[in-house]
């Protein structure tokens, strides 16, 4: 499950960010950096997948 959520996270930034924290601050952030850019996007979701296990 963690690598369709990693891969989520690339190809979609902020689905791969809902679907392990939720609704919460780091979702918010996350559009917000997808919408400024799609690579910091990426990083950001990248980072809380992993970071959260």
């Amino acid at each position: 499950m963690e690598l369709l959520k990693i891969i989520c996270a690339i190809i979609l930034p902020p689905l791969g960010v809902f679907l392990q924290v939720g609704l919460g601050k780091h979702f918010w952030i996350n559009i917000i950096l997808t919408i400024l850019g799609y690579i910091p996007g990426i990083v950001h979701g990248v980072w809380v997948v992993a970071k959260n296990k």
